[in-house]
């Protein structure tokens, strides 16, 4: 079997980073009105306009993390 380019802990800290952007996404959700003539003023409170974007851009920086670091492979694989 050949080598992988990224190891399992690689690989697990790229699905930490790809759910940490997941939850910023949920945190941004909902705000709003259902009825169009009433404004919300919800859909600009802390949580959607400054906690979801650095939650984004911090499984952004996970994610970049996980591609570019080198991490030790956790087993040994045989050929």
């Amino acid at each position: 079997m050949k080598k992988m380019a990224m190891t399992r802990k690689g690989i697990k800290v790229l699905l930490a980073g790809v759910l940490t952007m997941a939850a910023g996404y949920v945190l941004m959700t909902g705000g709003g009105s259902s009825d169009p003539n009433v404004f919300n003023y919800a859909m600009f409170d802390f949580r959607r306009i400054v906690a979801a974007p650095l939650v984004i851009i911090a499984g952004i920086v996970v994610v970049i993390i996980a591609i570019m670091g080198k991490f030790d492979p956790d087993e040994v694989q045989k050929d």
